[in-house]
């Protein structure tokens, strides 16, 4: 992939073009402030922006913003010191959320997080073209953010197998393991009630990842997934909705 970095600490843009250059990339430029990012953009047409969020001239946050008008727009990571912009991170559509110093790890996991989620919006867009349909209306979120060692995450939506309240806390099952977030199951519920579907009291799982419905004992069942191998109990509440959901995938 093309890189293109953006900070305005030189120690820290030299940091991250030896990461992108052990990692098998690119790095096609760089730059020291948010006003020369959108012209190198469309200089060098990167598919991913290192961006950092303080910086003299125009922030990080503000750029990402501008270069919402660009037809073509690179995939964007922001590398930052600070935790408290994850927020707004999300909003501009950013793809990730590193804190500094960055490791080499969190790097490669962030950059292969990118091309997946962009091949699946391509795809989408092409099929919106060929069937001559306007491109849907999104009425939740496309990620979750949550808080892990690694910093903050932006986890894509798609990318998860389900949510399992514990405590005052729901844990997030994701294909590169495990978060915790604030959140209820009940809001969560409410919001994915597209993509999610509860099994139990404290269970919501992923329709599109699920593989099947199978007997632990007399009238007590399990599910389990297409690239998992965790199960989790259903309850008999909520056992004859899940099969009906099951027999129209």
């Amino acid at each position: 992939m093309k890189v293109l970095i953006c900070d305005d600490e030189p120690l820290a843009v030299e940091r991250l073009v030896r990461l992108v250059g052990q990692l098998g990339h690119e790095v096609v430029a760089t730059a020291q402030h948010g006003l020369e990012v959108k012209s190198l953009v469309e200089q060098y047409r990167p598919d991913v922006l290192l961006l950092d969020i303080q910086m003299p001239e125009l922030d990080g946050l503000s750029c990402a913003k501008q270069l919402g008008s660009l037809s073509f727009k690179p995939a964007i990571i922001f590398c930052t010191a600070y935790d408290q912009h994850a927020l707004a991170a999300f909003h501009v559509q950013a793809q990730a959320y590193l804190l500094k110093p960055i490791a080499k790890q969190d790097l490669q996991q962030a950059l292969e997080h990118v091309v997946q989620p962009t091949q699946a919006q391509l795809n989408q867009f092409k099929n919106n073209a060929e069937n001559m349909q306007e491109p849907p209306q999104l009425s939740h979120r496309q990620c979750i953010t949550a808080r892990s060692h690694r910093g903050v995450e932006l986890i894509p939506i798609e990318q998860i197998y389900y949510f399992l309240a514990d405590q005052k806390y729901v844990s997030v099952r994701h294909r590169q393991g495990f978060v915790l977030i604030d959140e209820t199951l009940k809001e969560l519920e409410s919001e994915f009630a597209e993509h999610f579907i509860r099994i139990h009291r404290n269970a919501l799982v992923s329709i599109h990842e699920l593989d099947g419905l199978e007997t632990i004992c007399s009238g007590q069942y399990q599910v389990r997934f297409r690239q998992i191998e965790d199960r989790l109990a259903v309850s008999r509440r909520h056992l004859p909705l899940l099969r009906g959901k099951l027999h129209r995938l």
